[in-house]
C-alpha cells in the first residue's frame, strides 16, 4: 500500500435518483452525501463532477444490479454503460460492486428501526450507497462478515 489517502465515491444509480456515499479518506468507513435527482445527462454528469471535484475522489464505485443468479440483465448493462459515460467524462476509473439486496436490506433496517415509510423513501438510496461502499470497503480490507 502506498499510503495516499484517497477517497471513493459510490453510487447507487436509479432511474429517478442517484444514491451517492464516499469513503473516508483511510478507506475505512462510508457516509452517506446525498441523492442527485436525474434530471438528464448533462445535469447529472455536473452533478457527479461537482462532488467527485469537492470531495477529492480518486475512484468511482458502482452498484451493479445482477440477476440473482449472477448473470447480467438488462438493468445491469445500462448502468455499465452510465459507469463508461462517467468514466470518460469525469476522467475516474470506475469499479463495479455487486448490488444484490442492498436496497431490500436497507429497507428491512429502516423498518425495523420503525422509520416512516415518507422518511424511508427519502434516504433509502443514500444509504444503499453507503451500503455498497462499505461492503467494497470491507472486502477489501478482508474485513467480509456478510456470512456468504
Amino acid at each position: 500500500m502506498s499510503g495516499k489517502l484517497t477517497r471513493i465515491m459510490a453510487l447507487d444509480v436509479g432511474v429517478k435518483r442517484i444514491g451517492v456515499a464516499v469513503s473516508d479518506p483511510l478507506g475505512i468507513t462510508a457516509q452517506g452525501i446525498g441523492v442527485i435527482e436525474r434530471q438528464g445527462q448533462a445535469r447529472d454528469m455536473e452533478a457527479l463532477r461537482q462532488l467527485a471535484a469537492k470531495h477529492q475522489v480518486s475512484g468511482l464505485l458502482l452498484g451493479l444490479p445482477r440477476n440473482m443468479n449472477g448473470t447480467l440483465g438488462d438493468k445491469a448493462r445500462e448502468v455499465q454503460e452510465f459507469g463508461r459515460l462517467v468514466e470518460q467524462e469525469l476522467g475516474i476509473p470506475v469499479e463495479y460492486q455487486d448490488e444484490r439486496l442492498s436496497t431490500r436490506a436497507v429497507e428491512e433496517t429502516l423498518i425495523a428501526a420503525d422509520v416512516r415509510r415518507s422518511k424511508r423513501r427519502q434516504v433509502i438510496d443514500k444509504l444503499a450507497a453507503v451500503y455498497i461502499l462499505q461492503g467494497y470497503l470491507d472486502r477489501k480490507a478482508g474485513n467480509n462478515n456478510s456470512g456468504v
